[in-house]
């Protein structure tokens, strides 16, 4: 089949578009290339992919927030299915630039279901976030589990998708599946995220700033588990049967947790860095972040039921082959 593939330079979206093409299938992937972080990482994903996928995989460079821009690069294009995982990440970010959110995440989404809507489009998969559970302090988070208290614009835009997309599937029965993704992390990763900040302040000899006093914990999710479980999913657009889904949706929309179903203590990861860099890290403690929680920690019994997802990869594998990687991109 012909994948379309938003944020196809981002993360998870080269890698999901690179996995795919692998396994046989076509990929459109599409990226407005923004420079929330820098454009040659980007770049960089996407020349893999190409490099890998050959002429199975084509790229367009969209700003699939904006409707005409959207219609006109897929005038002409057919595919089968959508993954949607272009979106304006980043907790911390949204507060200070809520506006960058509300354009990518609930305009873009809007867009994309539209495209999925009259497209007759057999199945789309879309990213959600494990911050919509907000402040939630039960453990851990399970689809079932209320998600109407977000501590950031972020999570709120997320749960919003999430709302949009049951409406969708209500109205107009598109099939759609939402992941609630957990922390993810490995090689060709985010340079906001945790561990590339670690790793490149301990290379550099510069101090790693620790939130919550180090009081944090996370369910790390190595990139290759991520991108099976999208992958399933994919493949297994939820019933127009009437049957209750998981997260409760009585229409053709899913929800799940994708986690490696393991809450991680953060100290334990800066010493699995350290390790890997072969350093000792200078820790600089400070509050909580506005907008931050706690601890996160994935219930993937859903997932795992219906799809058969199964994480294989601990932190303690999974960190030395970010670092591994980290070193080699950088020349370190």
């Amino acid at each position: 089949m012909r994948v379309l593939v938003t944020g196809a330079a981002g993360f998870i979206g080269a890698a999901v578009a690179e996995r795919l093409c692998a396994r046989g299938d076509e990929v459109l992937g599409i990226d407005s290339l923004n420079d929330y972080y820098q454009v040659s990482l980007k770049d960089d994903r996407v020349a893999r992919v190409e490099a890998a996928a050959g002429a199975r995989f084509a790229f367009k460079k969209v700003d699939f927030s904006r409707w005409e821009e959207l219609s006109a690069a897929l005038d002409g294009e057919e595919f089968d299915r959508i993954v949607h995982l272009g979106a304006q990440a980043g907790v911390r970010y949204s507060i200070e630039n809520p506006r960058a959110y509300v354009e990518a995440n609930l305009m873009g989404h809007l867009n994309l279901l539209e495209v999925a809507r009259h497209r007759g489009t057999a199945h789309m998969v879309y990213a959600s976030s494990s911050s919509v559970y907000g402040g939630n302090d039960k453990l851990p988070f399970a689809v079932e589990d209320r998600a109407e208290h977000p501590v950031s614009l972020y999570a709120a835009t997320k749960k919003s998708d999430e709302l949009m997309s049951e409406t969708y599937a209500h109205l107009y029965r598109v099939p759609l599946t939402g992941l609630r993704f957990f922390t993810v992390y490995g090689p060709w990763g985010r340079p906001d995220m945790a561990l590339w900040l670690f790793t490149d302040a301990i290379l550099s000899g510069r101090p790693i700033k620790v939130f919550n006093h180090g009081d944090m914990w996370r369910d790390f999710t190595f990139i290759d588990d991520i991108v099976s479980g999208v992958v399933a999913c994919l493949d297994s657009p939820p019933a127009d049967d009437g049957a209750q889904k998981a997260g409760g949706s009585m229409k053709p929309h899913a929800l799940y947790n994708i986690g490696n179903h393991r809450s991680e203590e953060l100290t334990r990861v800066i010493e699995l860095i350290e390790q890997a860099c072969g350093t000792k890290a200078e820790v600089e403690l400070l509050p909580m972040q506005a907008g931050d929680v706690e601890k996160t920690y994935a219930d993937i019994d859903a997932i795992q039921r219906d799809i058969g997802y199964q994480p294989t990869t601990a932190i303690e594998q999974g960190i030395p082959r970010f670092v591994e990687w980290y070193r080699e991109y950088h020349g370190v």
